[in-house]
């Protein structure tokens, strides 16, 4: 290579030593006479002195140097001069005494300055390789690739096979939209792209490899928002002749070994583990925050006693009446208590009740519609003290506890509960098998239809459906999804079974399905997994907002790469080519329909 060491590299171990150096300018200084040119690549940075004396050709030269000008340095590794060092980097105690400087790229004028932080994110990503120069946005690349790595290297080390999985695969729609390729060589049909390898990888179960991981692509046309992106990656784990215990105990493995390598961190295990109704009863959510408390409290049974017609209407339409204690939050003005109704209306509340507890009872808008004794087990119920606010929702089950869950996460915001630094885990188990789906008026699989059920609940398949629990798990990390698998269904009859309850024919399933389905009449043998997702992952572990900026080139909320702008026209001969006729709706028209 044309340089000897990369940036971050020299340090007193070269004193005197020749180097060649190559980089970015990361700044300049002229200091009447001698110019200093801090020079960066991704190792990091040195101090770099041009004298006029020395080097009169290299100074002449350096005088038209602007930052990002891509240089090739050569010189001679020298101590600073005292009270000069800097004890921040690992070149702070050395510079480089330029013999010889040679331009090998210009730069014109940034669109933003590279040390800049607050770029608007659209910027950023049309400009994604200068984004990309920033040390933040580097680090998080870099520990990426650190995080696959161990990642590979722990499965590797247990017996696992890495084996990559095709990326054109048969459309089965179920969930989300899968994101259509059409066919040149078949005219008017269409590969898929994969929303994950999970049949792909029960089918490499049934061929006796028994141990398979792969850092799989995976495409979902969806919505996009934070933690959500059209195309994503997972660390996607299957395996053969294993139980539930199995996977928490490798998948925690991994992780420990991750965070230790990577921040330095000791991840306690085992995880704990909870229900998924339990999480749903004290948290409103199946992927809870555990780094605070906020606990919900239902007191349906309670406000039965009260002539509160709100409550009662909402009891007798089958919902129920759950909230949370705020400590030391009686204190918040009647506009503060209006501004938190608004926010639980956006997410499908008709209201929000609140009582601020005193040494003399409870304040509140719809006190007189709770006599004394009530007003006295709701304060016991809650825990709550003088000073406390208790707010409550009163609506349909799946409401209550969503409203609840946003409310729990912004309270705790608000409040200052969250601490930054500290990661809980937990595995949500014993998730229903099947979920009532009340817009469509069917049952649908909680996770994906290829879940096995709990062998105790197969009974429940003729009496009561939504008492079958699934041999399922999900690992969350601070509140966010981490990642979910399951223990399969491993026979063609089970799969028929599960196929039927959520209105999947036998033709349709052979349709969709049939390769499977074959397959699982050659000897399948049991066998489950799980998949983390990489991306969401990284925004944890780094603390970033948003997984665009763990992903090296992220598309927008709108599913646009502002880099290469796609997605673009194409040319009318393609479109031929593939059997293609577009009808082209005016853009205005699109974003009437959006």
């Amino acid at each position: 290579m044309i340089r000897t060491h990369y940036c971050g590299e020299p340090d007193i171990a070269l004193l005197d030593k020749e180097v060649t150096l190559t980089g970015w300018v990361d700044s300049r200084r002229d200091h009447g006479g001698l110019i200093f040119i801090d020079l960066r690549d991704r190792t990091g940075k040195v101090q770099v002195v041009v004298d006029p004396k020395a080097a009169p050709e290299a100074h002449k030269l350096s005088q038209d140097i602007r930052s990002e000008f891509v240089l090739k340095v050569k010189g001679n590794v020298r101590r600073r001069p005292e009270g000069t060092i800097n004890k921040n980097i690992k070149t702070g105690e050395i510079e480089v005494s330029t013999t010889e400087l040679t331009v090998l790229n210009p730069s014109k004028a940034l669109p933003f300055q590279i040390d800049d932080t607050n770029v608007a994110e659209e910027v950023r990503l049309k400009y994604r390789y200068l984004d990309i120069r920033r040390p933040k946005m580097l680090s998080n690349i870099i520990n990426r690739h650190k995080v696959t790595f161990i990642s590979r290297d722990y499965l590797d080390k247990l017996g696992f096979l890495e084996i990559e999985t095709p990326l054109l695969i048969k459309s089965t729609p179920e969930g989300a939209r899968d994101f259509l390729v059409p066919s040149r060589l078949s005219a008017g049909e269409f590969y898929a792209l994969p929303q994950s390898p999970q049949m792909l990888k029960q089918i490499m179960m049934v061929s006796g490899i028994d141990k398979y991981f792969q850092i799989a692509k995976c495409f979902r046309d969806e919505d996009l928002r934070a933690d959500r992106q059209p195309e994503f990656t997972q660390i996607d784990i299957e395996m053969s002749y294993i139980t539930e215990e199995d996977i928490y105990v490798l998948v925690e493995g991994m992780l420990k070994r991750v965070f230790k390598e990577t921040l330095g961190l000791d991840i306690p295990a085992p995880f704990p583990k909870m229900t998924y109704d339990e999480a749903m009863d004290k948290y409103g959510s199946d992927k809870p925050d555990l780094r605070y408390g906020l606990e919900l409290v239902n007191v349906t049974e309670l406000m039965k006693q009260t002539p509160f017609k709100v409550f009662l209407d909402a009891i007798a339409k089958g919902g129920i009446i759950k909230g949370l204690k705020a400590e030391g939050c009686a204190k918040f003005s009647r506009m503060e208590m209006d501004t938190l109704t608004e926010f639980v209306k956006q997410f499908g509340a008709k209201g929000l009740a609140w009582f601020k507890v005193t040494a003399g009872g409870i304040e509140s808008p719809i006190a007189k519609f709770f006599e004394k004794p009530v007003q006295d087990e709701l304060v016991k119920r809650f825990g709550a003290k003088d000073g406390d606010l208790i707010m409550l929702i009163a609506d349909k089950p799946f409401t209550t506890n969503q409203c609840l869950d946003f409310l729990r996460r912004h309270m705790a915001e608000k409040l200052g509960l969250i601490d930054p630094n500290k990661f809980v885990f937990t595995w949500i188990v014993d998730f229903p098998l099947f979920m009532w789906n009340e817009e469509e008026k069917r049952f649908e699989p909680a996770h994906h239809p290829f879940t096995a059920p709990k062998t105790d609940d197969l009974s429940a398949f003729d009496r009561d459906l939504g008492a079958i629990k699934a041999r399922a798990y999900d690992i969350v990390l601070n509140g966010v999804e981490l990642g979910g698998g399951s223990i399969r269904i491993h026979n063609r009859e089970m799969q028929a079974k599960v196929f039927k309850t959520i209105g999947i024919s036998d033709e349709q399933a052979n349709s969709r399905f049939g390769f499977l389905l074959e397959a699982f009449e050659y000897g399948a043998p049991p066998h489950g997994g799980v998949a983390l997702g990489l991306d969401r992952m990284l925004m944890l572990m780094f603390k970033e907002s948003s997984i665009r900026d763990v992903i090296v080139f992220p598309k927008t909320q709108k599913g646009q790469c502002l880099l290469t702008n796609a997605p673009s026209d194409v040319d009318e001969k393609q479109l031929r080519e593939l059997h293609i006729k577009v009808n082209i709706i005016k853009k205005e028209e699109v974003a009437k329909s959006l």
